[in-house]
C-alpha cells in the first residue's frame, strides 16, 4: 500500500522519533525509537490498514490496547507492553517497550532451521500465550515469526494482539502464516490460531512457510486456501502434529491438548537434545553481567601494545583512515591487533542512544551470525539521554569530538590519534579487559561503504599477520545511513584476534567506523556480544 511518507524527521504522535528500522515484513514496518517524553527506547510499528478501513481503522488503536492488556495479565513477561496506539492517515502505529530479544523470522534467516527440540519448545511456549488468550475469548489472527520474539535466557514474547477484526479485512500481516478460514474471509477462532503455530512450527523445521508469499495478499491468501500442503520432509517426530494442525477444515485440526502432549514428549524423551537447542545467535537481549577474567591479562596486555603501536606510527594510521571508511587499515597501524569498531551515523543528536538493529536496515552486532553479526542482534537500546534503557553497568559518553556511545563501566579513552583536523581515532577499553572499541572519523572517504572496505581497508590487513576475512564484506543500512560491515581475523603476538568493523557514511566524503576486537576464543560469550551490540545501538556521531 504504501500511502503516507514516514520522515525521521517528524516523531510519530510527536513524540517518538523514528530512529533506524529493525524489521519488515508485508504491511508492517518496526522501527527502533526514541521516547522524547520519557527518554527510554522503544519499538514503534507501522501496520498499513485498507484504505476502506473507515471506523473500523477508528477503533483499532483502543482495541489493539485492550486486547494486550487482557493477555498481559494472564501472561506476564510473555507479551509485548503496548505504551501507545496511534491512528493516522490509514496507518495504524503501535508504541512498545523495547523487546530484549531478535523476531524468529531473523533468527531462522540467520541460522536456518532448527532442530525438532528447539522447535517443540518454543511452540510449547507459543502454545502457553495462546491458552492464555484463548481463555479470555481474545484470538490473535496475526500470528507469525514476524510476531514472536526469542530472548536470551527467557520465554519467547508475543506482539500484535487486537489487530486482527480492527478491519473488515482478513489478514493485515504476514498473508502465508493465514488460517484458510481467513483466505476465505470467513469468522475466525481459536482454530485460526492453531493454524498459524502450525505453520510457525513447519517454518522452524522445514526452513520455508508452507504456503509462500505470491506477492500480492490477495494471490497469497488464494494459495492457502486452494493449494495442498507441500508435505514436510524434515519435522521427524513432529510431523504428525504439523500436518493436524494444518488441516484445511478448522473441525479437523488437532486440539490444544493433543499438541501440547505430542510437544511435550518430544521434549522429554530426547534430554540430550534439549540441552543442545538452546537458542543461539541472533538474539538482541539477554545481558548477562560478569566477565570471565581468567586468562586475559596477557591478552589485554597485547592488545595496549597494539593500540601504543599505532601511536607511535601514527603517520601510518592516519593514511590509512584518511583513505577509508573512518578506520581502514589494522587498528593499529604497523599491524597491531585491528581496534575494532563498528560505525554508526544517524540523524539522533549526539547524546542520542541506540540505534536499531535488524540485517539490512539495523545496527546489530556481529558475530551472532554464524558467525556475522546480529545484525546487531541489537541489545536493549538506550536512551538518548543518560542511562535510561541501558544495561547495568553501562553509562553514556560524550566525547569532546561530538559523538557519543555507551560504555561498559571502567572503561575510558586508551589512545587518540589525529590527522589534520581531518581524521581522528579514539581508542576505548579498561584494565584488566582484553577487548576494545575504536572509533574512527573521517572527512575523505568514498562513496561506497563496501569498496572502502574491500579497497582501502583490506590490502593493509592482508600484510598484517595472521590476517583472515570472515565472509563477505556486507553492505547494510544503519541508522538511516549507507553502510557496510567487515569481520576478520588477525595475530598479535601469538594472540588471536577477531574484529568486527561498521563503517558508515554521512555524505560529503564524511564518515564513521565502528571496530570491536577481542580475542577470538572470547568472542561468543554473552558479555562480549552484549557490549558489541550496545555500542552499534547507542552509537551517535557528531553534529551533521
Amino acid at each position: 500500500m504504501g500511502r503516507a511518507h514516514v520522515s525521521t524527521d517528524q516523531p510519530v504522535g510527536g513524540r517518538y522519533r523514528l530512529v533506524e528500522i529493525t524489521h519488515r515484513e508485508p504491511n508492517r514496518v518496526t522501527w527502533y525509537a526514541d521516547d522524547l517524553q520519557t527518554g527510554r527506547p522503544c519499538l514503534v510499528t507501522r501496520t498499513e490498514l485498507p484504505q476502506d478501513a473507515g471506523e473500523a481503522a477508528r477503533r483499532a488503536p483502543s482495541r489493539v490496547l485492550r486486547a494486550t492488556e487482557t493477555v498481559a495479565r494472564l501472561c506476564p513477561g510473555r507479551i509485548a507492553t503496548v505504551i501507545d496506539t496511534l491512528g493516522e492517515d490509514g496507518l495504524l502505529w503501535t508504541v512498545t517497550a523495547w523487546i530484549d530479544g531478535t523476531p524468529l523470522d531473523e533468527v531462522l534467516a540467520e541460522q536456518g532451521t532448527f532442530n525438532h527440540v528447539r522447535a517443540a519448545r518454543i511452540a510449547l511456549e507459543l502454545l502457553d500465550v495462546l491458552d492464555a488468550a484463548h481463555a479470555e475469548a481474545v484470538t490473535h489472527g496475526e500470528l507469525s515469526p514476524g510476531q514472536v520474539f526469542l530472548c536470551e535466557g527467557g520465554p519467547v514474547v508475543v506482539t500484535g494482539f487486537g489487530l486482527a477484526g480492527s478491519t473488515s479485512a482478513p489478514r493485515l500481516t504476514a498473508p502465508s502464516y493465514a488460517s484458510p478460514e481467513q483466505a476465505r474471509d470467513q469468522r475466525i477462532g481459536p482454530a485460526a490460531d492453531l493454524w498459524s503455530l502450525g505453520a510457525i512450527l513447519y517454518t522452524m523445521l522445514e526452513g520455508r512457510p508452507p504456503f509462500r508469499d505470491r506477492g500480492r495478499p490477495e494471490a497469497t491468501l488464494r494459495g492457502v486456501d486452494r493449494l495442498p500442503l507441500r508435505s514436510p520432509v524434515r519435522s521427524g517426530p513432529l510431523t504428525r502434529v504439523v500436518q493436524g494442525l494444518l488441516r484445511k477444515d478448522a473441525r479437523e485440526r488437532l486440539t490444544r491438548q493433543v499438541v501440547r502432549e505430542a510437544l511435550t514428549r518430544v521434549l522429554r524423551e530426547d534430554p540430550v537434545a534439549v540441552e543442545a537447542a538452546v537458542p543461539g545467535p541472533r538474539l538482541r537481549g539477554g545481558y548477562t553481567a560478569g566477565l570471565r577474567r581468567a586468562g586475559r591479562e596477557r591478552s589485554r596486555r597485547t592488545m595496549v601494545l597494539g593500540t601504543s603501536l599505532a601511536v607511535v606510527t601514527v603517520a601510518v594510521a592516519v593514511l590509512a583512515v584518511t583513505r577509508g571508511l573512518p578506520g581502514s587499515g589494522s587498528g593499529s597501524a604497523a599491524g597491531g591487533p585491528p581496534s575494532s569498531a563498528s560505525a554508526p551515523t544517524g540523524s539522533a543528536p549526539s547524546g542520542s542512544a541506540p540505534s536499531g538493529s535488524g540485517a539490512q536496515d539495523g545496527g546489530d552486532a556481529p558475530g551472532e551470525r554464524a558467525p556475522a553479526p546480529p545484525s546487531a542482534a541489537a541489545p536493549p537500546a538506550p536512551s538518548p539521554s543518560g542511562t535510561g534503557g541501558l544495561p547495568p553497568g553501562y553509562r553514556t559518553y560524550r566525547a569532546p569530538e561530538g559523538f557519543s556511545v555507551a560504555l561498559p563501566d571502567g572503561w575510558e579513552r586508551l589512545d587518540t590519534s589525529r590527522a589534520s583536523g581531518l581524521a581522528y581515532r579514539v581508542t576505548f577499553g579498561a584494565e584488566g579487559d582484553p577487548r576494545t572499541l575504536a572509533v574512527t572519523y573521517s572527512e575523505r572517504v568514498g562513496t561506497d561503504a563496501v569498496a572502502v572496505w574491500r579497497d582501502d581497508v583490506e590490502p593493509p590487513l592482508e600484510r598484517s599477520g595472521g590476517y583472515e576475512r570472515i565472509g563477505a564484506i556486507e553492505a547494510r543500512t544503519y541508522q538511516g545511513r549507507e553502510a557496510a560491515d567487515m569481520e576478520w581475523y588477525a595475530e598479535h603476538d601469538g594472540t588471536r584476534l577477531r574484529t568486527f568493523g561498521r563503517g558508515f557514511l554521512l555524505g560529503g566524503g564524511r564518515g564513521y567506523s565502528l571496530r570491536w576486537t577481542t580475542p577470538a576464543a572470547d568472542w561468543e560469550e554473552p558479555a562480549s556480544r552484549e557490549a558489541l551490540r550496545t555500542f552499534l545501538r547507542t552509537f551517535r556521531p557528531g553534529a551533521d
